[in-house]
């Protein structure tokens, strides 16, 4: 049985002092105290073949005007703020990389990368004026460790654009449809973002509601 005093390091920004948050359908939810993140216990998070099939059976139409339309709460505040002929790397871009269509069609020269499409390691070895990672976080097993790689791609001066659903309401945290999902590992409040950008030295901006912008420190050059 699960002990509520039971703790395991946060995957965000790796504090050990989270506790018990909930059990919702047997499956048991932390919260980081000092980040906001709440996560899945990690002996719960699926297998990669499972996030796989589940991954499958999305429908991101590149040409989809309602999956732009998505899409462009992030792509509407992180271009303006891009220099012109800026290039860079949409990490998590899945089956349906219509992000990277958007961003080629503005003039910005935008590869992708995903472990389970796009598997080209070597795109991680490069370095980026931007990189964009949309609907990504929340499925992310090392969100620390992975936003470490992504300070390792960007370039000084780089933004890096993220989306997704932040966690405000923990009355309605067991129906939130984010929950649901049984990849979603792990939920974001703006303060965890927050302090994501302060462990790394970047500058971190909401926008608008579900997108945090972040900033690396340096010149572009």
């Amino acid at each position: 049985m699960l002990q509520e005093t039971s703790s395991c390091s946060c995957p965000a920004c790796e504090s050990g002092a989270t506790h018990f948050f909930m059990t919702v359908a047997e499956r048991h939810y932390y919260r980081c105290p000092d980040c906001m993140a709440t996560f899945l216990a990690p002996d719960q998070r699926p297998l990669p073949s499972t996030e796989k099939a589940e991954y499958d059976q999305h429908r991101n139409d590149v040409d989809d005007p309602g999956y732009r339309r998505f899409l462009g709460k992030l792509a509407d505040e992180l271009i303006p703020r891009l220099e012109p002929g800026a290039r860079g790397l949409d990490f998590g871009c899945g089956p349906g990389p219509a992000l990277i269509a958007m961003l080629n069609e503005s003039g910005f020269r935008t590869l992708g990368y995903d472990p389970f499409y796009v598997p080209d390691q070597e795109r991680l070895s490069d370095t980026y004026d931007f990189i964009t990672c949309t609907e990504v976080v929340e499925h992310l097993h090392d969100p620390a460790g992975t936003f470490q790689l992504l300070d390792q791609c960007l370039k000084p001066g780089g933004w890096l654009g993220v989306m997704t659903c932040f966690q405000t309401d923990d009355e309605r945290f067991a129906n939130w449809h984010y929950r649901r999902d049984p990849t979603h590992v792990v939920f974001y409040r703006q303060e965890t973002m927050r302090v994501l950008a302060g462990r790394l030295g970047w500058e971190c901006t909401i926008p608008r509601k579900d997108v945090a912008l972040f900033r690396k420190a340096g010149r572009a050059v």
